[in-house]
């Protein structure tokens, strides 16, 4: 019996040992994963910058010269507090910060847009303490970067530009900034997604989603693979609160790389049309015309003179392909149209008749506010007579409708569509056609279900009861 009472402690004594090896291999694995987001940090965090920034603001105001009874009559009846006029305007400095990162020795550094727009003075400070003027290259408001230089740069830290493209999801990513002027700061997180094309930050712009805390002061900070290489620009997030939760979006690098690059050569960017209306192919689209699944980008409208029109390409048209690539969905597919230097040819996989070809087409410079591969919905948008904006978490505390995920109407035509219907500004719609909207993007998309009928089913909220509203287009 004692034989075998050793026999079974030895088993228990076995199994312990076995379960310490177990959790000692786990602690091993957190501890090298810390210890590399430690390296990471130490690498990266000398190239990122604190971005101060003042602009000068005008602000209009009135002067009051007094009542000329007053002077006589010794006020009473006649006393008043003056008459207006104009004055001379007044001038205050406003103050802005956010974050950069420096892609060369030299002092180029990649931020936001909104970080540094309109920008009279920039001042960035590195995080050994040193502080430089920067003066502003360009910016471009239609993607949300910008870049800027060190003045008189010389042999600065900077970071090692990554493959964005090469990013899967479920990567672990760090960013990297200043959230709320706490500077040298670092999160992380995973890659949640990538591609996100219809977010409302920029007009164009396929965004990396993260889970890596993004907050104020963050924008223009770095999103660091785990080799410690820029795959993104830290941008915006997703909020209802004003703070992180749990979603922000960077904008990714290669994108940044070709935006970079046309500021540096050309002080300016520019961008490619086909010259087309497009839509999605859903699965009702998919059967109509034959495709044996839904996807690709439906051609509704080709302009006359355009790159489309001149290689052939035929309303009824669907666009599979583009360069080899799916062509996804309107948004993604429109962005990656307007990437592409203009003058360039392209080729295109096209679905006519129940048969599968090649088109190749030369690509046209975008000129003022002509838009890359035009959409249904936008054009339906301009018929609708309304301006509309994604409504934001200041917006919502504003009118006091916290937890709508809606468009706000901010204006309205007289004597349009909107007006007839009796849309006032204000209101928000938080559905097109029966689908829920979040963002303006949401909104335009869902237009295109009107395109047949002429006819807009609106869900219209105006922070007491909803109420469907049909808005008939002119």
């Amino acid at each position: 019996m004692r034989t075998h009472g050793l026999f079974l402690a030895g088993i228990v004594a076995a199994a312990s040992l076995s379960v310490n090896v177990v959790e000692a291999g786990k602690i091993n694995v957190l501890k090298e994963t810390g210890s590399a987001f430690s390296q990471i940090a130490k690498e990266a965090l000398p190239a990122v910058v604190f971005v101060d920034v003042e602009t000068v603001v005008e602000v209009p105001q009135r002067a009051y010269r007094q009542n000329p009874f007053e002077e006589f009559f010794g006020g009473g009846r006649y006393r008043s507090y003056g008459v207006p006029e104009e004055a001379e305007p007044r001038k205050y400095s406003q103050q802005g910060q956010g974050s950069g990162f420096i892609i060369s020795k030299d002092g180029y550094i990649l931020t936001n847009n909104h970080v540094v727009k309109e920008a009279d003075r920039i001042t960035v400070t590195l995080g050994d303490g040193r502080k430089f003027d920067a003066t502003m290259i360009g910016t471009d408001p239609k993607s949300e970067v910008a870049l800027i230089k060190i003045e008189d740069g010389e042999d600065l830290p900077c970071l090692e530009l990554g493959d964005s493209d090469a990013l899967e999801v479920g990567e672990w990513v760090l960013a990297a900034g200043n959230p709320f002027g706490l500077s040298q700061t670092v999160t992380a997180g995973i890659v949640s997604a990538k591609g996100r094309a219809e977010t409302g930050i920029a007009e164009y712009g396929n965004f990396i989603q993260t889970d890596a805390a993004i907050n104020p002061g963050n924008s223009g900070g770095p999103l660091l693979n785990i080799d410690g290489k820029v795959v993104g620009i830290n941008t915006a997030i997703y909020t209802r609160t004003g703070g992180y939760m749990g979603i922000g979006f960077a904008i990714p690098v290669n994108q940044a790389i070709q935006i970079k690059d046309q500021l540096i050569k050309f002080g300016k960017v520019t961008r490619s049309i086909l010259g087309v209306f497009i839509q999605e192919v859903d699965e009702d689209l998919a059967k109509s015309f034959g495709l044996e699944e839904s996807g690709g980008i439906l051609i509704s409208q080709v302009v006359e003179g355009s790159a489309a029109e001149e290689a052939g390409i035929e309303g009824g048209d669907i666009v599979v392909e583009i360069e080899g690539v799916k062509a996804g969905k309107v948004g993604a597919f429109r962005n990656r149209v307007a990437s592409i230097p203009p003058n360039t040819k392209i080729d295109l996989k096209i679905f006519r008749d129940g048969k599968y070809k090649h088109v190749s087409a030369i690509t046209k410079e975008m000129e003022g506010a002509d838009i890359a591969g035009g959409d249904v919905e936008t054009e339906i948008y301009d018929k609708l007579g309304l301006t509309a904006e994604t409504l934001d978490a200041d917006g919502a505390r504003q009118l006091g409708v916290e937890g709508f995920d809606a468009v706000v109407v901010t204006k309205v035509e007289q004597g349009g569509a909107a007006w007839r219907a009796g849309l006032t500004p204000g209101q928000l719609i938080t559905s097109v056609n029966r689908r829920p909207v979040a963002d303006l993007n949401d909104f335009k998309e869902a237009l295109a279900a009107s395109e047949d009928t002429g006819r807009v089913l609106l869900l219209v909220n105006d922070g007491r009861s909803s109420r469907f509203v049909v808005v008939t287009l002119d």
